[in-house]
């Protein structure tokens, strides 16, 4: 008759799927995180193609115009008239206004609305395009 030992010695072993299904989990987490800790002020507008250099600055103001001839200022509808007026307290020490004009945008409208900026304290203007490549 043989005894048994009341301990059992079995060799350890590293279960990968779990381990996988982990990672999976986490992955999906930060991908979604991220894409919420976007700031995105601007409105989808159909924008010409060009190459322009990646923009750096922290708290963007973004000028959208619609084909539709609307205008926001970030996601904020305004008009032409009241468009220097709301954008006035909204521009930073280095005025920089990104402007994004959809390609079928009235030229005159983009003008007027860029001329209505500058005297609201608009200095440089960012034109956003389509990276063409």
């Amino acid at each position: 008759m043989k005894l048994r030992k009341s301990r059992e010695f079995r060799k350890g072993r590293i279960e990968i799927i779990p381990m996988i299904d982990v990672m999976f989990f986490l992955l999906a987490t930060f991908m979604l995180a991220s894409l919420s800790m976007q700031n995105l002020n601007a409105l989808s507008v159909n924008l010409p193609q060009g190459q322009a250099e990646q923009l750096t600055s922290r708290q963007p103001v973004t000028l959208t115009l619609t084909r539709d001839r609307h205008i926001f200022i970030n996601k904020t509808a305004v008009t032409l008239d009241n468009l220097a007026s709301t954008l006035r307290p909204l521009m930073g020490s280095d005025g920089d206004l990104i402007v994004s004009a959809d390609n079928d945008a009235p030229q005159g409208l983009v003008v007027s609305a860029m001329l209505q900026a500058r005297t609201a304290g608009a200095q440089h203007f960012l034109i956003a395009v389509k990276h063409g490549g």
